[in-house]
């Protein structure tokens, strides 16, 4: 029942704002709700007023790292500036995840939301309404997320007891390092969308030791694979608004019904989802962002990997 009810919250948060937008015919908007939206992810484990207070602070972060997306992207030097960004980005991420115990933990949806926003041409009025957008989303997704656990207790229910358990492994240089190297390979070669090779480092990074960076790693890889056969078939039907945000609103749902079972698995949903909101927001040909998607994600996760085992750490047997 929990997966379920994670899955249904996380699709209702990305659903309603992009029917709002949709409404009012701003669907190049659509990025900043759904990074807003990502609020909605954290948190699953706690109940009440932990809940709450995590995914209040989320909603703080996701915001403010699309603002400074955002104000990047008004640069006409934004692509080499978002790597310094972004990985300083990655670097208060990763302190502040492992500070607080973040599930799913690590900076990824930050890098993410930062990465991308950085890499859409803007100008300064575009930042107030980037700011209002994705708070709006937020707020929305920690209504949502906060409802259900109010209505179970004025109904009886007893709230789950929280599993969280404070847990400090610091990943602020690692995760910082590999977003570096990533986005500066993938936009010294010239790829269309180096943010994807910023989040696909992050993915290994953080996992405690190498050998689950690897296993995270190749998760990455097989998964991203598999999800852009169903991305093509999606973008060759050339859907519109409406059966773009249906069909996004449950891949969100599936992806949190099976991330927790099997990463690569999810990201057959994950993958086709990312692509199809970049494509609502700002269309290319599908051929360039499949493309660009498979090959980032390669660069993304050996730079990741590069990264782990060079700073790699020696636990004990137990």
């Amino acid at each position: 029942m929990t997966a379920r009810r994670v899955a249904l919250r996380a699709s209702v948060s990305v659903l309603v704002p992009l029917l709002v937008l949709l409404a009012a015919d701003r669907l190049e908007w659509s990025i900043f709700a759904t990074f807003g939206a990502f609020t909605s992810l954290y948190g699953r484990e706690r109940v009440g007023a932990a809940r709450l207070q995590l995914q209040a602070r989320l909603a703080v972060y996701l915001t403010a790292a699309i603002g400074v997306g955002t104000l990047v992207a008004t640069s006409p030097d934004r692509a080499w500036w978002a790597i310094p960004v972004a990985a300083s980005v990655a670097a208060l991420g990763s302190f502040a995840s492992d500070a607080e115990g973040w599930h799913p933990p690590g900076p990824l949806f930050l890098v993410f939301a930062c990465a991308a926003c950085a890499a859409i041409p803007s100008t300064y009025a575009d930042l107030p309404v980037a700011l209002g957008v994705g708070a709006g989303s937020a707020a929305f997704s920690v209504v949502v997320g906060n409802a259900g656990a109010w209505w179970r207790q004025q109904e009886g229910e007893p709230a789950p007891r929280p599993s969280y358990r404070a847990s400090l492994r610091w990943h602020v240089l690692p995760c910082s390092l590999g977003v570096f190297v990533a986005g500066s390979i993938a936009t010294g070669a010239g790829i269309g969308h180096p943010y994807w090779a910023m989040v696909s480092a992050v993915v290994p990074l953080v996992a405690r030791d190498f050998r689950h960076q690897v296993v995270r790693g190749l998760h990455r890889v097989v998964g991203t694979a598999a999800g852009l056969v169903v991305a093509a078939g999606l973008l060759a039907l050339d859907l519109d608004g409406l059966a773009v945000i249906l069909v996004v609103a449950l891949l969100q749902a599936l992806a949190e019904l099976v991330v927790g079972r099997t990463y690569a698995l999810a990201l057959v949903a994950i993958t086709p989802l990312a692509l199809l909101m970049v494509h609502l927001a700002v269309p290319v040909p599908t051929s360039e962002l499949l493309a660009d998607r498979g090959v980032e994600t390669v660069i993304g996760v050996a730079a990741g990997l590069a990264v782990g085992y060079l700073t790699r750490v020696r636990y004990p047997r137990s």
